[in-house]
């Protein structure tokens, strides 16, 4: 490994819609998202994007929520105060200190992804930091269904995140490598993370390149991600959101052994949750002032 290196690193991100003065909104709303590996704030006004942050969590949740609220409006005169409504989601939804009400990741992502890919979605994969969720939803991005494997992070940011740091290649760079191969090998025997440094190790030993081993991983990932996705039912139109979304090896394999191409985000697929849990902010907003 490259001395000092953080292989792990992905890209985090910020946006302000400059088109839109918040000033004249009717309803400034908030979702923030903290998970285990990420954090997200996702500012809505009057239900368009008009700011958001995707950032790294760290220990503390309430400190994770306060550094996704000051990045999301670092580039606005907007302040914590101004905003009318605020949900929290996620990993550590209830230690969100300014949130006004939590609400479970699984109804946010639902909701978020109807608005980042339309309301014909119907199956939702969410490939988080430590879980994976599949969620079936209907036309409003009300869940239908869901199932999770939270029991391993396997098939996860954080699994892919320990497969670069022992290969010493970046994040960024695995879904890419992973399809720079002659041909597909048989997936890993075990994609455990607990086990993959061995496991890996064996594999360069045995004359595998690492795009290689990259790709067995990959394949391995996806399998594992498609037999939950077989246990609740793929309709169409079908959806990833989460950072492995990001991952072109994880997501062209899925693809592949669905037999269904997913939408094409127009969004930051890791602000899914945030995203609707602000939309979820501004209609209980809404509703309380209807009151």
């Amino acid at each position: 490994m490259a001395e000092g290196k953080e292989f792990f690193r992905w890209v985090e991100a910020k946006y302000t819609n400059k088109d839109i003065d918040w000033k004249k909104a009717e309803v400034i709303a908030a979702g923030v998202d903290v998970g285990s590996v990420s954090s997200q704030m996702v500012v809505v006004a009057d239900g368009e994007i008009y700011a958001y942050s995707n950032t790294r969590s760290g220990t503390s949740s309430p400190n994770s929520s306060n550094k996704a609220a000051a990045i999301a409006l670092e580039d606005t005169d907007l302040k914590l105060e101004d905003i009318n409504y605020i949900v929290a989601t996620g990993y550590g939804r209830v230690n969100i200190p300014f949130a006004h009400k939590s609400i479970t990741e699984i109804s946010c992502h639902a909701l978020g992804a109807n608005f980042m890919y339309g309301p014909t979605v119907r199956t939702l994969l969410d490939m988080g930091g430590q879980d994976c969720k599949a969620i079936r939803l209907n036309d409003k991005g009300k869940v239908t269904n869901f199932l999770m494997n939270d029991k391993c992070a396997a098939g996860t940011g954080r699994g892919m995140e320990v497969i670069s740091e022992i290969l010493s290649i970046p994040v960024t760079e695995i879904g890419a490598r992973s399809l720079d191969i002659d041909e597909e090998p048989p997936p890993v025997s075990s994609t455990c993370v607990v086990f993959a440094k061995s496991e890996a190790t064996g594999l360069l030993k045995d004359g595998w390149s690492k795009n290689k081993v990259l790709a067995a991983y990959c394949l391995a990932m996806s399998n594992r991600v498609v037999d939950l996705l077989a246990r609740i039912g793929v309709e169409k139109d079908f959806a990833i959101t989460g950072g492995i979304a990001k991952n072109i090896g994880i997501v062209s394999r899925i693809e592949k052994l669905l037999g269904v191409k997913a939408l094409q985000p127009q969004h930051d697929t890791q602000i899914a949750g945030a995203l609707g849990g602000a939309l979820f902010a501004q209609a209980l907003w809404k509703k309380k002032r209807a009151k």
